[in-house]
């Protein structure tokens, strides 16, 4: 079985995070979020992969995945010129998938679930489809299945009156016979060829789609909110490595990881869960409060940091609390005085004084 992840699109409910690149590169717990995406099909034996890129700095995928070695995984590229629905960006990869069954992962969900049970009921299956549905409080956001004695009869996209909470995940299993009904399917109301119809065709041509219902940990990180929350989750139930150097008088709690060239001064507080990477200065007075990510190459020194995502080659000086924040790649934040507590969503490269 092959797989597909979905890595383009503008990311524009996260900017200005996605100004300089895509949003499935945005770190969780110090991990791009789409490789969250790339071990969770390498765990189910799915190791042969199209990654469909398209968008502001699309590059950086290819730089960073390369050919996909070092993951485990053999990496092949498509482009998408135009961000035109899910469909279109499967419909792109036909050539690759030739006649083989496939898993398509949206490169922007997180999921906490070993899916390899899943997979191997689909490749032993007749199944046409097969998607992972999961409750959410607000159905009217994603694509909905409505379900009847146990069976999928009809999968809406968005519905102003949806008739479950049952979301669609952006985890498809799916066979080659989804091309041919993509190839005649008609643009939606935002122009985009949805997933939602052609599955709703599928079903309505009487081919059979199964489903699963996830009840463990599933998001959809589309907004800043999403993001840390899904931080959160995932430090909760991380297995912490800690490699770093520690002065004396440091106070550390908790589930705590560091990597390697990380040093604590003394006077620091750590209370995890945290993650923390390599190469970084924690000075004296700094309290990193749970639910917090910190990248490589940062220097922290007398603030206080709580439930935000800091990445790499960031300097936070001074007197600031810090809470509920992403702080993108190479910021600063510098002060002279003790002020109240601040939220920050900065972009990459941002410089403020405070």
């Amino acid at each position: 079985m092959k797989g597909i992840i979905l890595h383009g699109g503008h990311g524009t409910r996260l900017r200005p995070l996605t100004h300089t690149g895509p949003k499935q590169l945005l770190p969780i717990a110090n991990k791009p979020m789409s490789q969250y995406c790339i071990e969770s099909m390498k765990e189910a034996g799915v190791t042969d992969i199209a990654i469909i890129i398209g968008g502001v700095g699309s590059n950086k995928v290819s730089e960073f995945y390369g050919n996909g070695e070092k993951f485990g995984v053999k990496i092949t590229y498509v482009k998408q010129d135009n961000p035109k629905g899910i469909a279109h960006a499967i419909g792109l990869c036909k050539d690759f998938i030739e006649n083989e069954k496939f898993l398509v992962f949206l490169g922007d969900n997180i999921i906490q679930k070993n899916i390899s049970n899943f997979s191997d009921e689909f490749l032993k299956s007749d199944y046409d489809a097969m998607i992972l549905l999961c409750e959410v409080d607000n159905p009217s956001r994603f694509g909905i299945a409505d379900i009847k004695n146990d069976k999928i009869i009809r999968i809406i996209e968005k519905p102003k009156d949806p008739p479950t909470n049952f979301a669609v995940t952006g985890i498809y299993f799916l066979t080659p016979k989804i091309f041919e009904i993509i190839e005649n399917l008609k643009p939606s109301w935002r122009d985009e060829l949805e997933i939602t119809d052609a599955l709703q065709i599928l079903l309505s041509k009487n081919n059979n789609i199964s489903y699963h219902l996830i009840t463990e940990y599933w998001k959809d990180t589309g907004t800043p909110e999403d993001i840390i929350h899904a931080n959160k989750s995932i430090l909760e139930n991380y297995v912490p490595v800690f490699n770093a150097k520690k002065e004396s008088g440091v106070v550390i709690t908790g589930d705590v990881s560091a990597g390697e060239g990380t040093i604590f001064k003394t006077g620091s507080k750590v209370n995890g869960p945290v993650i923390i990477g390599k190469d970084c200065i924690i000075e004296k007075n700094t309290v990193i409060n749970p639910n917090t990510s910190i990248g490589n190459n940062c220097i922290l020194s007398e603030c206080d940091i709580r439930n935000s995502i800091i990445m790499s080659n960031c300097e936070i000086q001074k007197d600031v609390k810090i809470r509920n924040s992403i702080i993108s790649s190479n910021s600063s934040i510098k002060q002279n005085e003790t002020i109240k507590e601040q939220v920050f969503l900065l972009g990459e490269g941002t410089k403020i004084f405070l």
